[in-house]
């Protein structure tokens, strides 16, 4: 079968159309797979910067295909555990270690597959598990998203971004968000956000200040690194700040005086349990939500797909055709 296998820890994975189906000691059912997307997951991947790289996987986590006849969409996380808090140790995602969906077929649980939204086409529904999935957990379950909350994302037009942007507007917040780019700012803009701020410019943070004066209820984050004080700065009494990633690594200089004398929670969040998929999905539904796609590449392109989202350059998400 066609996959993208990786065959060294570090660099890009290759395409073959004779990789193998492994289904060795799986108690899982077999998903025929017409799109993939790529996530930033991926690219760290191929970086060398992700633990437990090994070789000869076949990458990929987000996938929309066909199992009996219906189409489905996969949710890439494996195990997560009777703890709605926090996953279990056993928890992974799919592509890495297990084979993932830069195939023309996989292996997964029954229990990890679902229905696809029946308004969103193939290539909007193989977009949205992984990045959805972070999206709705870090605003609902952890953040606990209000209608009328004041809601900063920062760095938006990357995958997750994107799809907190969407879901905070269908949740009737009201969205602010950052970017370097002016052009990502504008598409942002017309998908509901209220504001932009260029996070480049030496007053963002009183731009941000003097559009929300009271400070955000909830803001979302996936960089951390030095910058993320200014969040602390930025949040309201008794606001959330959602992290689901440290691209700029450690946090540092947070003003402990201002955390707790304005009660203000920093709550982490990763992926999401079963019962975030699957209120996901009925989120998705219900508001008929569709995402924006960047971009389309057929597998056997795989290269300037990654080199795409290598340059961040992308709005929305990066789509593999799993057939071409």
């Amino acid at each position: 079968m066609k996959a993208l296998v990786l065959q060294k820890k570090k660099g890009l994975p290759s395409y073959t159309q004779e990789a193998e189906l492994n289904s060795e000691g799986s108690e899982g059912i077999v998903v025929d797979l017409h799109y993939s997307a790529l996530n930033r997951r991926d690219y760290w991947i191929t970086q060398g910067l992700y633990p437990g790289i090994k070789e000869g996987v076949i990458l990929g986590s987000d996938g929309v295909g066909y199992y009996n006849g219906k189409r489905v969409i996969i949710n890439p996380g494996l195990d997560w555990g009777n703890d709605e808090r926090c996953q279990s140790e056993r928890f992974h995602v799919l592509g890495l270690p297990s084979d993932g969906t830069f195939a023309s077929k996989v292996v997964v649980p029954k229990e990890n597959v679902y229905h696809a939204p029946k308004h969103l086409s193939d290539v909007e529904a193989a977009s949205l598990p992984l990045a959805g999935l972070t999206a709705y957990r870090v605003l609902f379950s952890r953040c606990q998203l209000q209608s009328g909350d004041n809601v900063l994302i920062s760095g938006v037009g990357g995958g997750v971004a994107h799809y907190a942007l969407l879901f905070a507007v269908a949740a009737g917040a009201n969205v602010i968000v950052t970017s370097s780019s002016e052009e990502k700012i504008g598409k942002a803009i017309e998908l509901g956000a209220q504001h932009g701020v260029d996070y480049t410019g030496e007053n963002w943070v009183n731009e941000c200040k003097s559009i929300v004066p009271d400070g955000f209820d909830v803001i979302i984050d996936s960089a951390a690194g030095d910058g993320f004080q200014n969040f602390i700065k930025l949040s309201s009494a008794g606001g959330r700040i959602g992290i689901y990633g440290g691209t700029r690594g450690p946090i540092t200089n947070i003003n402990p005086q201002i955390l707790f004398w304005r009660q203000i929670s920093i709550l982490g969040s990763t992926m999401g349990s079963p019962s975030d998929f699957s209120k996901m999905l009925h989120f998705v539904e219900h508001h008929s939500i569709k995402p924006v796609i960047d971009a389309v590449f057929p597998m056997s392109d795989y290269a300037q797909a990654f080199e795409r989202i290598a340059e961040t350059r992308q709005f929305g998400k990066i789509v593999l055709d799993n057939g071409s």
